[in-house]
């Protein structure tokens, strides 16, 4: 991330007194600051929401989570690095920006993965999640948790995309992740990335033709009034993470940290439930606005991004938990 992104999110995180030092006296406990883009009833905050009245509860209020959502803190790319220096304590990001200094959350963006959401879970629960957690320890960062995302789909403002020729010549806001802004290149579509919240913006102005995401952001972003084609390529189902830093894990007595990270792996099943249920009504609401959906040449799809997943699996880290996403189909 770049040293202008990060001393910019650095000062608002000292604006709001979240450096380290900056806790309370003893006798008013601990609080860890979890921060989040999405806006405050979105699935990953409730969840994150969730763990705080689990710990306040299990502690009588000796630990607890103050939340900043909606981006109050800045962008997830500013996260990242705040809670490596612990800046703030915990933050829900999306996979695909962690890939580069996290190799082994590539597995989980690559195209066509997953077959479906059942698939994505049952991967994750059977030791995938646990796996690619671990690996986080390497640079200041602990995973708690993994989340789902949803399936990403194509949306824009000009036409129905149905073979990957249709995306050919569109500007498409993808997000700061190598995968995807080659892979929309390998479409023949250009990449664009933007930050999610510059998006509507973008789409209005014309600076950009469409973008790919989820149904539950495309609704909660309101970028279904800029663009009134969804397309479901369902090209990804990377999905979202959880992390602490690690200097704020270790401040923690031992019994609250075990508690803590317990606390994380039961929000998987409570953050699902709300995804389900969120994800329904997003897309009736999508739907009653007037968006066109429409199906995709999904072979046509798969071919043109293998090329991209070929090319990944030659690092063997890389192609032995793709091995064993697939065995688990």
């Amino acid at each position: 991330m770049k040293r202008r992104g990060f001393v910019a999110g650095l000062g608002v995180a000292c604006a709001a007194g979240l450096l380290p030092g900056r806790g309370l006296a003893a006798d008013a406990g601990h609080v860890l600051t979890a921060t989040d883009v999405h806006v405050g009833n979105y699935p990953t905050v409730e969840a994150v929401r969730w763990i705080g009245e689990t710990l306040a509860r299990e502690t009588d209020g000796r630990v607890r989570i103050r939340q900043y959502h909606s981006g109050q803190l800045g962008r997830e790319s500013e996260a990242i690095d705040m809670a490596r220096y612990g800046a703030i304590d915990i933050t829900r990001v999306y996979g695909g920006a962690l890939n580069n200094a996290f190799p082994l959350t590539i597995p989980l963006c690559l195209p066509y993965v997953f077959d479906s959401t059942a698939h994505m879970r049952h991967a994750l629960d059977g030791g995938i999640a646990a796996t690619v957690l671990e690996g986080f320890r390497t640079r200041g960062l602990v995973g708690l948790a993994i989340y789902d995302s949803g399936a990403r789909s194509f949306y824009n403002t000009r036409r129905p995309l149905v073979r990957p020729e249709d995306l050919h010549g569109l500007k498409i806001r993808v997000a700061a992740s190598d995968i995807f802004i080659r892979l929309v290149r390998l479409l023949g579509a250009n990449p664009t990335p933007m930050s999610l919240g510059d998006t509507f913006s973008g789409m209005e102005t014309h600076m950009i033709d469409g973008a790919e995401n989820n149904m539950r952001s495309f609704h909660s972003s309101r970028h279904f009034e800029a663009a009134a084609y969804w397309s479901e390529s369902e090209h990804s189902r990377a999905p979202d993470i959880l992390l602490i830093s690690q200097r704020s894990l270790d401040a923690l007595e031992a019994r609250d940290r075990d508690l803590l990270v317990d606390a994380s792996r039961e929000s998987v099943k409570v953050m699902r439930e709300l995804w389900d249920a969120s994800e329904a009504a997003a897309r009736q609401a999508v739907s009653d606005a007037g968006v066109a959906f429409n199906a995709v040449d999904t072979d046509a799809f798969h071919a043109a991004a293998r090329p991209l997943v070929d090319d990944y699996l030659r690092d063997a880290a890389i192609a032995d938990i793709h091995r064993r996403i697939r065995a688990a189909a």
